[in-house]
């Protein structure tokens, strides 16, 4: 059993150093994560697309194998750096992408948070009803993404609700997390995060066709 499990490591080690290998240019900053893009910038109009690097089209055949795409193959990754107390607000990936995001967790663990969307209220007896508006009040559960474990997340969960990722240096397990029965950590267990890569697998339906013309066409 522990021959394995240091090749596992082994290879969560070899995947973390690809990332940091690559050009500082290709690093975004934001407030509260940096970023890598790889396959193209996904926009309305359609994603001119870039081949990805071997060892992350590896994952990306790999995971599309597993039918997550609806047969089509992954074409975009956003790898993306959290330390310790960095997070992400609530939002949703939305229309640009094939409905489901496939997500590796690579180095530390987080809690994925999960959000009904901000309700205008609903109207009876012709008065507004207010409806929960924080962010506490609209929290329905969480996942518990450990390390070097897989995420996918379609249908109702991709759709209907928004996901993030609280800006903590610690996360406590409670009765909200979803998954601790399949997770090797238990009720009442307090985690401190280490820094989190985390490897966003997705197919970008609409992609552009680009050519470049020289001299006379036929």
């Amino acid at each position: 059993m522990e021959e394995p499990y240091a090749k596992i490591l082994a290879l969560e080690t070899f995947r973390v150093e690809q990332v940091y290998a690559a050009p500082k240019p290709k690093w975004t900053q934001l407030s509260g994560r940096k970023l890598q893009n790889w396959g193209g910038l996904p926009h309305p109009k359609g994603m001119v697309p870039e081949k990805l690097p071997a060892w992350l089209q590896s994952y990306a055949e790999k995971i599309s194998s597993l039918g997550a795409f609806g047969g089509k193959l992954a074409n975009h990754v956003l790898v993306n750096e959290y330390l310790p107390g960095q997070g992400i607000m609530p939002h949703e990936d939305g229309p640009l992408y094939f409905p489901t995001v496939t997500t590796i967790s690579l180095g530390s663990h987080t809690l994925l948070d999960f959000y009904h969307p901000v309700s205008r209220g609903q109207h009876a007896d012709s008065e507004q009803v207010p409806a929960p508006q924080t962010e506490e009040q609209r929290h329905f559960l969480s996942l518990l993404l450990e390390p070097r474990s897989l995420l996918v997340l379609q249908e109702d969960m991709y759709v209907r609700y928004l996901h993030g990722i609280q800006p903590t240096t610690s996360d406590t397990i409670t009765e909200k997390v979803a998954n601790v029965a399949a997770c090797s950590t238990a009720l009442g267990d307090e985690l401190l995060r280490g820094t989190r890569v985390s490897l966003t697998i997705r197919h970008v339906p609409k992609v552009l066709k680009t050519a470049i013309f020289l001299g006379k066409g036929k």
